[in-house]
């Protein structure tokens, strides 16, 4: 899960980017797209074609909805598993020693960097809506430790910057989508996702050390 967050008032208000409740910008870009191309169709003398390709990207939506429910069902319950089994604690503890060693304030707090560990863990395993609250947790904790109250600081910026690039070790969605699009093999992807994952991870993390000199 990604997370947008703002401050107003000395507080920390952590929002869902996928809902963008605070700033609808994302919603008038959309729709400035949506009528542009509405209104290039009609001038080209397209309407027909935009009636017929909204038809079909309607029902091929439905489609391939369908199509995911049940391998999605398939692999959160496969996550769950690993949850109360104690895999996550498991892998958890591993990130531990990592963790303190990254976050320079919330890496001395017990709060702060459980909060972190869980949140990153949860996202690995692809057990986005575990990792939300644990997201927010984490946080208010750093909001905690935070001496200027209306500036975010290094910690909860490199803490952003890993859930946009959080490594996944099984992409559950990408594989549904691929199955459900009829792929051979939806499975390939998982080494490639692993590596791509990483790297971005790495690199965001690197890119946030050296940035926290100059700003």
């Amino acid at each position: 899960m990604i997370w947008f967050v703002t401050i107003e008032k000395n507080h920390i208000n952590v929002i869902g980017i996928k809902f963008f409740r605070r700033f609808k910008l994302i919603n008038y870009i959309w729709f400035l797209i949506l009528i542009c191309g509405i209104l290039t169709g009609l001038f080209t003398g397209k309407g027909e074609l935009i009636s017929q390709s909204i038809i079909k990207a309607a029902n091929d939506s439905v489609e391939l909805i369908i199509g995911m429910v049940g391998l999605l069902c398939l692999w959160c319950g496969v996550m769950k598993i690993a949850e109360k089994s104690g895999l996550t604690l498991k892998l958890a503890r591993l990130m531990e020693p990592i963790l303190k060693r990254i976050y320079k304030e919330a890496g001395k707090d017990k709060r702060s960097l459980g909060a972190i560990v869980m949140n990153l863990t949860a996202n690995m395993m692809g057990l986005s809506n575990a990792a939300t609250p644990f997201g927010i947790k984490a946080m208010e904790e750093m909001q905690r430790l935070n001496q200027k109250k209306d500036t975010a600081s290094d910690d909860m910026a490199l803490f952003l910057v890993m859930n946009a690039a959080c490594m996944q070790l099984l992409p559950a969605t990408v594989i549904s989508l691929r199955a459900a699009a009829g792929s051979k093999n939806p499975g390939v992807i998982i080494l490639p996702a692993i590596m791509a994952t990483a790297i971005a991870c790495i690199v965001g993390i690197i890119c946030c050390k050296i940035l926290e000199k100059f700003f």
